[in-house]
């Protein structure tokens, strides 16, 4: 990749394969020996993160792939099954998931740091051609994942996204059909979607090849924006640039471990937490994160057509950017309208993704459509207009120069302006998040034995919480996804073997057919699943005055709430997670006799805590209902507490084992982090 290599093993083996097959000069002269510009700041850092991220998601996806079902009557439970009974199951899905998210927010850095520093002008443009290919393959590969669990949003998710394509004249419906392998979202297209999530990866890491050999052929991009002209401005890439890539990845994965030991769910939606279900539309459909910005501006037209040209057309136009900045300096460092132009563009961006996650109506549909305007403004209007108005400041006559500069401690003057639009869009967004959370009295906050980095179940609430589920919550609520050995283990109530197997024979389990090809009745044993109470949905619906019961064995982590600014920040420093539980406890305790402004349609009751405050199942529990052997209150505050916490435990049980996991995993990578700081001291003494 970048040229001959003057490589030279003196291994026999090695010489006699490189005189064959010269990997290793390849290796030597892109990886080791490769001149590397000496003024590269940890913002450069990214292109490794990514490499990283790479293939720790192809990794994890084909261990996923290898335990998951794509078949929609069994994708949902087949994910279950991995996070609960796949050895390390659950750390392969939070790798994976969060490994998107990082994955994105990784590439999303790298983009806006080329943006910054005009790494796609001359020449450089197949390079900025290429990673814009990588995006789109990206955003194609994600979208096909989120499907893959066949929950609510990712059922809803693909059926709105899909039917875009319906919008293109002539062929919009083929092209959906195609998509759909049929006349709507269903098996056909679940099975499409997982072939091609798991097929893009592997054409996205070719792409990646190519990506890293015109980065070789062109040569990297820096701060300055010049040229290397002698040895002085370039270190070799190892150690110099691997030490320091390795400190910044380590770094990285901190806040990655963050996300994957103590904050699985907190970029997640709830409503894929329920099975998917063609007859019962979310309240609001949304797209991951990431897809964010595009979807406000897709929804800030009208027209269906060019609301989808508009939203396609984002992301191509940056393929054209080494065209539309025709600017002869590269780096907005020297450019100071470019500068501030650039950052007011990084705050569109923010809040298109911001609004992209509200509901399309009133103020939020007008201000998209402002930042739209806004973000198309940027490439073909501003960009061009600077190229041919700045002054640009003067660039250092060298990238040594440029290191010289830096020594002497310039100060960078953008760092108050970046503060200053961060906090306004900050308190922006909060507002905003706080006007929506007030609409709905929100459950108040509980103690939770579980929460915090080293939280634990309380044996004796999971205890009293799985008697009340017998005694009570059983006559309605399955809980299937918990098998009766799930009592025994650890984390969970503390049963002993024995103590399972009695309590698994206490239940009568359908089985069959035997000889005579009947069914028959059979006592419960420890491998069994919870059995439900009723034999199909259309008798639970029945039973129920025409509301289908749910499955209580995800409902913790199925029921959320808006928590707000800024206490959606404050969240992911206290690694808070226990919306769910919150909610649960707050609907049992919620119940009240109707205000007489209020009307309710028949057959409801009045809760506070539940959206819209019409709720058909009746108050569950009441003070002295169940009685517990270990002289605990039977009251309605501590029936609410136990089974709030079985019920957690039910959707979490590996939890304990997650944090202890986490704990490890921190210690050992703040300890490799201080290692590599040091070691990058050491190694960048003499290049400073």
């Amino acid at each position: 990749m970048s040229g001959p290599s003057d490589y030279q093993p003196t291994n026999p083996l090695i010489r006699w394969i490189e005189r064959r097959l010269p990997i290793f000069g390849l290796v030597h002269s892109s990886f080791v020996a490769y001149p590397t510009p000496r003024n590269l700041n940890y913002w450069w850092t990214f292109g490794a993160i990514l490499s990283l991220m790479l293939g720790l998601q192809i990794l994890t996806g084909v261990i996923l792939a290898m335990h998951y079902t794509p078949n929609a009557d069994l994708a949902f439970r087949s994910v279950e099954s991995i996070v609960r009974d796949v050895n390390y199951g659950w750390l392969l899905r939070n790798m994976h998931a969060a490994g998107a998210s990082m994955f994105f927010l990784a590439v999303y850095i790298h983009m806006f740091r080329g943006l910054y520093y005009g790494s796609y002008k001359e020449p450089r443009e197949v390079l900025w051609i290429l990673g814009v290919i990588i995006y789109l393959l990206m955003m194609a590969t994600g979208f096909m994942g989120y499907v893959l669990p066949w929950g609510q949003m990712s059922f809803w998710g693909a059926t709105v996204i899909t039917n875009l394509f319906s919008a293109i004249p002539y062929v919009g419906d083929s092209i959906v059909t195609l998509l759909w392998g049929g006349y709507s979202v269903g098996n056909p297209t679940l099975n499409r979607f997982f072939s091609l999530h798991y097929l893009l990866p592997f054409l996205i890491a070719g792409v990646v090849v190519l990506h890293v050999w015109a980065l070789h052929v062109a040569g990297q991009n820096n701060p300055a924006g010049v040229e290397a002209k002698t040895e002085k401005d370039t270190v070799p890439f190892t150690p110099y640039a691997t030490i320091k890539d390795m400190f910044g990845v380590s770094c990285f994965l901190i806040f990655y471990a963050w996300f994957i030991f103590y904050m699985p769910n907190y970029l997640g939606d709830a409503d894929n937490y329920i099975p998917a279900n063609p007859g019962v539309t979310p309240a609001h459909i949304v797209p991951e994160w990431y897809y964010l910005p595009f979807y406000a501006i897709l929804r800030s037209i009208p027209n269906k057509l060019a609301g989808v040209t508009a939203m396609f057309s984002a992301i191509i136009v940056l393929a054209f950017l080494p065209w539309l900045d025709t600017a002869k300096t590269r780096s907005s460092k020297y450019r100071p309208l470019a500068k501030q132009f650039f950052w007011i563009f990084v705050v569109v961006c923010v809040l298109l993704g911001y609004l992209g996650a509200q509901p399309p109506e009133g103020i939020y549909v007008i201000a998209g459509r402002i930042l739209t305007v806004c973000y198309f403004a940027y490439f073909l209007i501003l960009l061009p207009l600077l190229s041919r108005i700045e002054t640009p400041r003067p660039l250092p006559n060298s990238i040594a120069d440029d290191v010289l500069a830096k020594s002497k401690g310039q100060s960078v003057p953008m760092v108050s302006t970046v503060i200053a639009l961060a906090l306004a869009g900050g308190l922006f967004v909060g507002s905003a998040q706080n006007a929506r959370a007030d609409e709905q009295e929100t459950p108040p906050p509980q103690n939770w034995s579980f929460a915090g980095p080293f939280g634990k179940y309380d044996r004796g609430s999971l205890q009293r919480g799985l008697k009340i589920y017998k005694e009570v919550c059983s006559n309605c609520h399955a809980l299937s996804y918990i098998a009766f050995r799930n009592l025994a283990d650890p984390g969970g109530p503390g049963y002993s073997v024995a103590q399972t197997a009695a309590f698994a024979s206490e239940y009568k389990i359908k089985d069959g057919p035997n000889d005579a090809g009947d069914m028959f009745d059979r006592p419960g044993r420890p491998a069994d699943y919870f059995p439900s109470p009723f034999p199909n949905d259309q008798a639970a619906r029945a039973a129920n005055g025409g509301g289908l019961p749910p499955d209580l064995s995800l409902i913790t982590k199925a029921r959320s709430y808006e928590r707000g600014f800024p206490r959606f920040i404050f969240d992911f420093f206290t690694q808070f997670q226990e919306q769910g539980p919150n909610y649960v406890s707050a609907i049992l305790q919620g119940y009240e006799k109707k205000p007489a402004a209020a009307t309710l349609p028949e057959g409801t009751f009045y809760n506070k805590y539940f959206p819209g405050h019409a709720i058909k199942m009746p108050q569950p529990l009441q003070d002295g209902q169940v009685t517990f052997d270990d002289g605990s209150p039977a009251t309605l505050k501590q029936y609410a507490h136990d089974i709030s916490t079985f019920l957690m435990w039910a959707a979490e049980p590996q939890m304990e084992a997650r944090k202890r996991l986490g704990f490890v995993v921190f210690v050992f990578l703040i300890l490799f982090t201080g290692l590599m700081y040091f070691t990058k001291k050491r190694v960048w003494a003499d290049a400073h």
